[in-house]
């Protein structure tokens, strides 16, 4: 009786421990859990993935992240890399309920023995507690982070599958060298994607989370062997793999491959532009975080063309210039094998050119010392070129020895080559004498029909100025806007053959301002011309008198239309091209006269994608009925895709200035570009005291402008124009863009018929004439309907003409 009293007893003050540890097990959960985190974020939970943007072609063009992380969904992650993580971090995962008592347990055993014999801790915190800590608590070591940690995770394993769970730390946990995530661990440490790792690469990612800095694999090779191995041995008796195996795999060496280097489209002007977009479009934040996959409308080979050529142009035109000085100078060339590689390379620098000193003279050389220690030479005619640079792109003497332009000590940029001009061949370790140039240019090459833009170079070198010239440089188009004002004039009622006077035109602008007196850029008057002349020779005169018969606002209207300023002045010189507009505007201007008239877009993005592929940009917005069909067997009617391209001008008038500016290529200011040989029209531009060059141009599909100058606008020199520093880049970018092209003629309307006409009048063609060419009239119009001159009127107070003046030379 009395034992049974002591039971009872017993059985009373352990029911009360129960009962007091119950109700403090629910007080805590109570205490601790107000005020944790929203747990039900991790359901829409997207990891901060890199966004990627790619080329016409498919080619990477960059990548934009925040963390170096590859987002991999559960179900394809390989099972191996699942069960060799479950096996060294958790392996009841998918049997506990958040927390796992029996590891509790068996971690307070060890560590109690660990303890006494001066090892290492072990840690019981289950996969899902590691989550709740990675995703919404701090690292704080202390108990009340791990009661928190444990009430999330119970609260975790309630919410969610236990896939989603592992999905979230598989592609969340840091691994060390930069990685989150398996996926990016994979690729950084082992240059190979999960499905193709050993069991020995495996086990070691599965041995990093607890604390990657101490098992680095080269500083710390011995220690993180010995975690790879603990780890294999859990696979071993986990079943994850069979001893033999494990005991293979703890053979192998732990070797690190570095990642291979991505192979990225050499295009920093345009990427930046698209990020630039992406930015106004979704906000820093997605753009570094979101996963977006970018597809660009650049075509790679373009871009190298257009990049190179640019390239080419801007340093001819700076070599005609002439020299100016070397980089830096040695005190002595004693020690210069030393001294040189201590000198700082200026940014700018095409890479296959490199620092040199200068060593010695000679009559007919100069040898040189290259910071790899080597030595080379310079023969005199690879500096001829190096007159002395002056004031206002003016040039020196011509050198007659290499002393003339090199002394001993000078630091100079050098380019290998390897034949003369002639095409004689150097002997070796052979160099000519580069200098970086100051000029700046850009070029932009379109689509006309869709205002994709293939290819886009804002600068000369993108480390040296990341200002874009193409798409944030305003300047005055020069000649190049005449086209515009002669469009309108055909849209209302004239023909090519319009004759309008060129003679001395005076304007009075009112009290207190000066007499406006345009000149053409010859300085000569040639009486009743053509419009077609008027545009082939950039007749300034005849083109004030054609916008002041036009009207101002007109000028203006069309500006606006062809979305080159919104906002052009409503006075004359405008129409000298005196507006401001950026070479991207004008390309997009130049698309819509040889598109037929149609509205077009520039742009550089063709589709966005989110992180799930799925569109959410796209810039076709056409309505498509039947394009999404699954699968096409011949018999259903083919799709009509719908023009929804707004006419800014007549078909039948666009296709008379594409005629025009043929003739520019084929006799007038364009001729220079004529050398391609085929179907090609264009307009030079160049501004007062040439501060700008310009050349716009096209083929049937295929729109390219090319601007010159410098950014602070100064002179760039007095025989310089468009002609001679922006047309010979639009022909060579031309010439290899087209070179596997056929000869496509420009497509005739059907409301245009073709009359021979004398080239000087504009008339019928005569029996005997022999300046005769094909002149595109509109139907119901002819040459006998031209005979009258517009003359404009000169010296009256006809409008104000302010503004700068002198626009549009040649």
């Amino acid at each position: 009786m009395k034992i049974l009293k002591i039971i009872a007893g017993l059985l009373g003050l352990f029911l009360f421990f129960a009962v007091l540890g119950a109700g403090g097990v629910l007080y805590g959960f109570y205490h601790y859990g107000k005020g944790l985190p929203d747990y039900t974020q991790l359901k829409d939970y997207e990891p901060p993935v890199m966004t990627r943007i790619h080329a016409g072609d498919g080619q990477l063009m960059a990548e934009y992240a925040v963390e170096n992380r590859v987002f991999v969904p559960i179900k394809a992650i390989p099972k191996r890399v699942i069960d060799t993580f479950l096996a060294a971090e958790d392996k009841n995962f998918y049997h506990h309920i958040g927390i796992d008592p029996m590891g509790v347990a068996r971690a307070v055993v060890i560590n109690l023995k660990n303890v006494g014999k001066g090892r290492r801790l072990v840690g019981a915190s289950t996969i899902t507690q590691q989550v709740a800590k990675n995703f919404l608590l701090t690292n704080e070591v202390s108990y009340v982070r791990k009661i928190k940690e444990a009430i999330l995770a119970l609260r975790i394993e309630e919410a969610f599958e236990k896939d989603r769970i592992l999905e979230l730390y598989l592609n969340e946990i840091y691994l060390g060298y930069g990685s989150y995530g398996v996926a990016a661990a994979a690729l950084n440490y082992f240059n190979k994607p999960l499905g193709e790792l050993s069991i020995a690469e495996t086990a070691y990612l599965a041995a990093l989370p607890k604390a990657p800095n101490n098992y680095h694999p080269i500083r710390r090779t011995a220690k993180a062997v010995e975690r790879r191995n603990w780890v294999i041995e859990r696979m071993a008796i986990e079943g994850v793999i069979s001893e033999i195996e494990a005991a293979k795999a703890k053979s192998d060496p732990l070797k690190v491959a570095s990642r291979s280097e991505t192979e990225f489209v050499e295009a920093p002007y345009f990427a930046e532009e698209v990020r630039r977009e992406l930015v106004d479009m979704y906000g820093e934040d997605k753009l570094y975080k979101g996963g977006m996959s970018v597809h660009a409308t650049l075509d790679p080979k373009l871009q190298e063309i257009a990049q190179r050529t640019l390239q080419q142009g801007l340093e001819s035109y700076d070599r005609r210039h002439g020299w100016r000085g070397p980089v830096a100078q040695l005190e002595g060339v004693l020690s210069w094998e030393t001294d040189l590689p201590e000198v700082k390379a200026p940014n700018g620098a095409p890479n296959d050119w490199s620092l040199a000193v200068v060593l010695q003279l000679h009559k007919s050389d100069v040898t040189i010392g290259l910071a790899n220690g080597g030595k080379g030479v310079i023969p005199f005619s690879e500096m001829k070129w190096a007159r002395p640079w002056l004031e206002d792109q003016k040039v020196g003497a011509r050198p007659k020895r290499p002393s003339d332009v090199l002394k001993k000590g000078d630091v100079i940029w050098v380019k290998p080559v390897t034949e003369t001009e002639k095409g004689e061949k150097y002997q070796p370790d052979t160099y000519t004498l580069r200098q970086i140039p100051d000029v700046q240019g850009a070029i932009v090459s379109l689509d006309p029909h869709t205002g994709r833009v293939l290819a886009m170079v804002g600068g000369y070198d993108y480390d040296k100025s990341q200002f874009n010239r193409a798409t944030q440089a305003n300047r005055q188009p020069g000649s190049a806007f005449k086209p515009f004002v002669y469009l309108a004039a055909l849209d209302h009622g004239y023909t090519p053959s319009t004759l309008i006077l060129d003679a001395p035109f005076v304007l009075d602008q009112g009290p207190g301002m000066p007499k406006w007196r345009p000149d053409n850029y010859t300085n000569k008057f040639y009486g009743p011309s053509t419009m077609r002349l008027g545009v082939e020779k950039s007749r300034n005169l005849m083109t004030v008198r054609l916008a002041q018969t036009l009207g101002p606002d007109v000028v203006s209207e069309y500006a606006r239309r062809f979305g080159i300023t919104k906002n052009l002045p409503e006075v004359l010189s405008m129409s000298l091209g005196a507006g401001e507009t950026k070479l991207m505007n004008l390309a997009a201007a130049y698309g819509m006269i040889v598109n037929g008239g149609k509205s077009i877009t520039p742009t550089l993005i063709d589709r966005i994608q989110n992180r799930n592929g799925v569109t959410i940009f796209k810039h076709d917005t056409r309505p498509c009925d039947g394009c999404m069909a699954m699968q096409w067997t011949g018999d259903e009617v083919v799709p009509q895709i719908p023009d929804v391209r707004e006419s800014v001008t007549s078909e039948e008038s666009a296709y008379q200035m594409v005629s025009i500016l043929e003739g520019v290529v084929e006799r007038g200011t364009g001729r220079r570009v004529s050398v391609i040989k085929k179907p090609l029209g264009g307009k030079t531009g160049t501004t007062n005291d040439s501060r700008d060059a310009w050349f716009m141009g096209f083929s049937p599909d295929l729109v390219t402008g090319v601007f010159v100058g410098f950014d602070t606008p100064v002179t760039l020199g007095k025989r310089e124009q468009g002609a001679s520093a922006a047309a010979p880049i639009f022909r060579d970018f031309m010439m290899e863009a087209l070179a596997d092209q056929p000869a496509t003629p420009f497509r005739i309307p059907n409301g245009i018929r073709l009359v021979r006409v004398n080239a000087r009048t504009g008339q019928d063609a005569k029996p005997g004439d022999q300046n005769v060419i094909w002149e595109a009239f509109k139907e119901g119009t002819s040459p006998s309907q031209s005979n009258n001159v517009l003359e404009g009127q000169s010296n009256d107070l006809a409008g104000p003409a302010v503004g700068e003046t002198g626009s549009g030379l040649y």
